[in-house]
């Protein structure tokens, strides 16, 4: 506990096995560990919930990794990582004892109860008074009320802070690639930096994962879609212990599509400078985006250049974009003129 009595963790990376290890040796290279270091802090300042590097040193031992998995290994120089977060609490640490079932049923509820009073104290203290109560459908007898039930009102905001999460990922180009139960984190922070990357040329089908590779199930256009099965698997590891019903698992789900599309809409409006969301426009872009291959970070940056004028000649309408638009031909640049025009009209 601070100063501040914000409730912190310390957590070593690298720094070998511990009672918790599976069946890797904890180690870590200073390769991996430098990446790890500068991305949760660049996540930071970009406004992306995540967990933080306080430092970093290395060990003065050499780590055997493939790096490419290729069959090549090699020794590598070996790092620690100290990470901080007020939680590592993932859901994986719920799911392994509910799939134990028996006894383990009792931790999942004890390790529940901790979480909520530490990190979700406002859902202890809910009164009944705030009637968070929501129909789910067309029979009367369709209601959930999250006031009766603290562990589906912690659910329900465990999806709602995902599904932000993700679509703070999608605005950024971030694709983490290694997103299983053991990498969420249920306070919505960006966890376990592995084999991350971001967009350069906007590739839907992206993954900086290269065993992810032949199935590319974790790839950049699949995050949302795999942030809610997760949720769907942490519903059910809750349901498993009792703690929730199927029907109050169905509104955190069905929460969390609502949350990520209301979120993701407003992050690509303010990226385009629009006052609402234009469905239309922002689909052929990304369609433009994804034909040629456009950097989508510098994309962005350099449309912030276009003025809003409807007078300006056709024909010098792409020339802020110049250095984003490269390699394309007549075709092409027709598409993107046509856009660039429904954009200024917009």
């Amino acid at each position: 506990m601070n100063s501040k009595l914000e409730r912190w963790e310390l957590q070593l990376k690298g720094a070998g096995k511990t009672p918790y290890s599976r069946f890797a040796d904890g180690l870590a290279v200073l390769r991996s560990s430098i990446r790890e270091y500068l991305c949760s802090e660049a996540m930071h300042f970009l406004g992306i919930p995540t967990t933080r590097a306080l430092c970093l040193v290395t060990t003065g031992k050499f780590v055997t990794r493939d790096m490419f998995y290729d069959g090549n290994p090699k020794d590598e120089p070996g790092a620690v990582v100290c990470r901080v977060s007020q939680s590592f609490l993932r859901f994986g640490s719920f799911q392994i004892h509910a799939s134990r079932g028996g006894e383990d049923l009792g931790i999942v509820r004890s390790l529940a109860d901790y979480a909520i009073r530490h990190h979700f104290p406002h859902i202890e203290n809910m009164s009944k008074s705030e009637s968070l109560s929501f129909s789910t459908g067309d029979n009367d007898q369709s209601v959930v009320d999250l006031t009766s039930n603290k562990y589906a009102a912690w659910t329900v905001e465990i999806a709602e802070r995902t599904a932000s999460l993700v679509a703070r990922w999608q605005g950024v180009g971030f694709t983490h690639g290694v997103l299983n139960t053991d990498n969420m984190s249920i306070l919505g922070l960006t966890i376990d930096y592995g084999p991350f990357g971001f967009l350069d040329a906007f590739d839907p089908s992206y993954t900086p994962n290269v065993t992810d590779l032949p199935g590319r199930r974790y790839c950049f256009a699949n995050q949302p879609d795999i942030g809610l099965w997760n949720i769907a698997q942490f519903a059910s590891t809750l349901m498993t212990a009792n703690l929730i019903s199927d029907q109050e698992a169905n509104y955190a789900m069905e929460r969390y599509g609502t949350k990520f599309m209301d979120d993701y809409q407003a992050i690509l409006s303010q990226k385009l400078g629009l006052q609402k969301y234009n469905k239309q426009l922002v689909n052929k872009l990304l369609s433009n985006l994804a034909v040629d291959k456009v950097d989508y970070t510098n994309f962005f940056r350099a449309l912030s250049n276009i003025k809003a004028d409807p007078s300006i000649p056709g024909d010098e309408l792409l020339v802020p974009l110049k250095a984003v638009l490269l390699d394309i031909g007549k075709e092409r640049k027709e598409a993107w003129t046509s856009w660039v025009q429904s954009y200024i009209q917009e």
